[in-house]
Order: structure tokens, then sequence, then C-alpha cells
């Protein structure tokens, strides 16, 4: 079927236009004359059967239907001006991917490995961008998805990772230098924004006395509760896996009772079984099963 779409020229034209509220200004970013812009949005209404803009005399105002047009006409162009850059900046016989994956996951986690994957595939860049919620691969111009084990992922192919348990952590300095460690009821408490019960299920599950565990300043990402608890604001409640390093090197310390309660499992998410994926895809599916210290053979969920 003939897809109905203006021509570029005219979108081009009308964004321009409608951004600066102005055919002249619009004529003159885009090297054109202002009775080219003129013709081009007006044969870009005729197209649409819709007026765009309101003429008053020598000036010009952007109608309710033409800003609501203006933004979504906005956005695509950008996309496309993206895309096309991305495709320009591809070396020849090179290939990429596309990974939708959360953010702290991406930063505490992922990115620190992909070097490696660097180093074995140097053929293969690999882009990743944010997705904080579990959405719909197909048409969504991303290969796969690193994320949490959700229900809304039904249809899709998910590979377990890892197993997220969460842990007490803070700064040396919290302490103090107290020889007897101090109760946790005793010092202030962070939390994530979006688990506000994940102290009482911590005090739930080790015994651990707090008072109120809903008491303390709370902050969106886990990556922030990291950065607070390294600036010595508080104790904080973090996946284990997140902060392996900064334990390593005595920058938080964790000498609570641990957890090992499952808080969520994170997994790779493709739109189809390994195998049949493309192959590209398929590298890194294997190489981040392996780094997960899973097997990589084809599993369903």
């Amino acid at each position: 079927m003939r897809r109905k779409i203006p021509s570029s020229a005219a979108l081009t034209a009308f964004e321009a236009a409608a951004r600066h509220g102005s055919f002249a200004r619009a004529a003159e970013e885009l090297s054109l004359t202002e009775g080219a812009i003129s013709r081009q949005i007006g044969r870009l209404e005729s197209f649409l059967g819709v007026a765009l803009f309101e003429r008053i005399g020598n000036r010009v105002r952007l109608l309710p239907n033409g800003a609501r047009y203006a933004g979504q006409v906005r956005e695509l162009l950008d996309r496309l001006d993206r895309d096309s850059q991305y495709l320009m900046g591809q070396p020849e016989n090179a290939a990429s991917l596309d990974i939708a994956v959360t953010p702290t996951f991406a930063m505490r986690w992922l990115i620190p490995r992909l070097a490696g994957f660097s180093r074995l595939h140097p053929n293969i860049t690999v882009h990743l961008s944010e997705r904080t919620e579990p959405f719909a691969l197909a048409g969504s111009g991303v290969d796969a998805a690193v994320h949490f084990e959700h229900p809304a992922w039904a249809g899709m192919r998910t590979y377990p990772l890892l197993q997220e348990v969460l842990l007490p952590v803070c700064h040396p300095s919290l302490l103090g230098g107290r020889k007897r460690l101090p109760a946790l009821d005793t010092l202030p408490r962070l939390h994530r924004r979006h688990s506000p019960d994940a102290w009482q299920r911590y005090a739930e599950e080790t015994g651990v006395l707090l008072t109120n565990p809903a008491v303390g300043a709370r902050y969106d990402l886990h990556a922030m509760l990291i950065e607070a608890a390294l600036a010595g604001l508080g104790v904080a409640l973090v996946p284990r896996l997140y902060v392996e390093a900064e334990l390593e090197q005595g920058r938080l310390v964790a000498p609570w009772a641990h957890p090992t309660r499952v808080s969520k499992t994170f997994c790779l998410v493709l739109p189809e079984p390994i195998g049949l994926t493309a192959g590209p895809v398929q590298v890194f599916a294997h190489w981040l099963l392996d780094v997960a210290g899973k097997p990589g053979a084809d599993r369903e969920a």
C-alpha cells in the first residue's frame, strides 16, 4: 500500500517555520527565499487538507493543529537525522547492535564489561539506550533488552542473567571509628523511591530492629543511592552486584547482616530464540550469558 507522506522538503520548511514562528527566519536557516517557504507550506496544507498557519498581513501564527503536528514532525526529523548520521558513521564490513537497558545496570555493571566485548568483537558496535519499563521489542528499533524479569515480556524470549540481592552499605566514616558496630536503627537510612518497603523487608528477613523503616531520604535510582552512601549521607540498601568494586576498595563497607532473598532477576530479552536471531545478536547474547556465569544454551522462559 502506498504511504501518504508529504515531501521531505515541505516537512523541513514547516518544522523550521513553526520553530521560529516566522517564514523569513525559516528561509534564512534553510538558505531559501521566503516565497519558497510559503509555497512549501502551502503545498503541505493542501496535501493534509488542514490549515497549519494563520496569515495576518505579513505575519503568521501557528494554529493549534499546526502546533501539534510541528511537535510530531520535529521528533520524526530528529530521529531521521540521528539514524542517518549513525549509518554514515558505520565502518565498512562492521555491524552494530541497539540494546535497551535499565540505567543503573548499564552504568554499574554492563558498561564496565563492554571493553571485554569490544576486544573480542571489534567489528561490532554496541549502542545503549535507557528503558526503565518493559516494552514491545518489535518495531522499537531495539535488537535486545537487558531488564528485570516481568510478565510484560510475555511472547518474547527471556534468559536469566543475574539476581539482585540488596545489601546495606555505607561509607566507613559513618561508623565514626567506633569499636562497637552502631545499630542500624541509630543511623540515617537511604531509600529508593520505587522500593519504599525495601528496608521493611530487610528487617523482616534478618531480624534487625528498625523502629521506623520508612524514615530517610529517597532517591529515584540505585546509582543515586550509591553516590549518597559514598558521600556519607547514610546507609543505602543496594544490589550487591553494583558495589563489588567499592566494597573491595574499602570505599563502602557492609558490616550488618547480609540478606539472601532475591529482590529481582535481571534477564536478557530477545524477540525470538537466540538461535534464530541475527549473527551479531547471537554473539552478544552468548557473550552476555557467559559473563553473567550462565550457560549459553537456548532457554525459553
